[in-house]
């Protein structure tokens, strides 16, 4: 695809489509927790909410990357979401162990993720907000300078080469593949940062 097409009129639907399909497999999730351990809604919004504006952050910087590499958008927008997706999903798992520790020692309850106080308070899922999205960050700097290793141009001449209409490529590039990883990955990491049922 061209340069702009990301956030072309096609782009934006499709990046539309993809955000509401693959944050409904998070609503399918909360349907399959035991009915005794299910999150209030509230609970779920402030959990979830968390992943929404960490992957919207990562989707717009991997745009925005895409676009500031020479060559075809899509093959590096799709490069960095594999590697947010493989890589990056380690580096946001150890990111969160490692703040989680932290947190614990400081005692800094409020910042423990799935804690939100009785009744839940806004300011500490704001917390938990901020210090999620101060993981995502560094986990997309970590991913963003691994991606300039010059093999990955090599990369980027193949993985998409069989694709020859540009509208085809946006839609395996920015709905079918997300799709099905971020359908995997929010599965995954709302498990990292919901509360944690412990057994008595």
């Amino acid at each position: 695809c061209s340069h702009g097409a990301l956030m072309g009129r096609f782009g934006v639907l499709i990046q539309g489509i993809l955000g509401i399909v693959a944050f409904s497999t998070l609503m399918l999730k909360r349907y399959r927790e035991p009915k005794g351990e299910r999150r209030p809604w509230r609970i779920w919004f402030y959990d979830t909410s968390k992943q929404a504006i960490g992957a919207a952050f990562i989707h717009f910087a991997n745009v925005f990357l895409a676009d500031m590499f020479q060559g075809d958008p899509c093959t590096w927008y799709i490069i960095n979401f594999l590697l947010d997706s493989t890589v990056g999903l380690l580096l946001i798992y150890l990111g969160l162990k490692f703040t989680q520790c932290v947190v614990r020692w400081r005692r800094w309850d409020t910042l423990i993720f799935g804690e939100y106080g009785e009744p839940p308070q806004c300011n500490a899922w704001f917390g938990q907000c901020a210090l999620y999205l101060l993981v995502m960050v560094f986990e997309k700097c970590a991913v963003a300078l691994f991606v300039q290793l010059p093999f990955w141009d090599d990369v980027r001449k193949f993985i998409l080469s069989p694709i020859h209409d540009p509208k085809v490529e946006l839609a395996i590039v920015m709905l079918i593949i997300p799709f099905i990883i971020n359908a995997l990955m929010f599965w995954v990491v709302d498990n990292f940062l919901m509360r944690k049922h412990r057994k008595l």
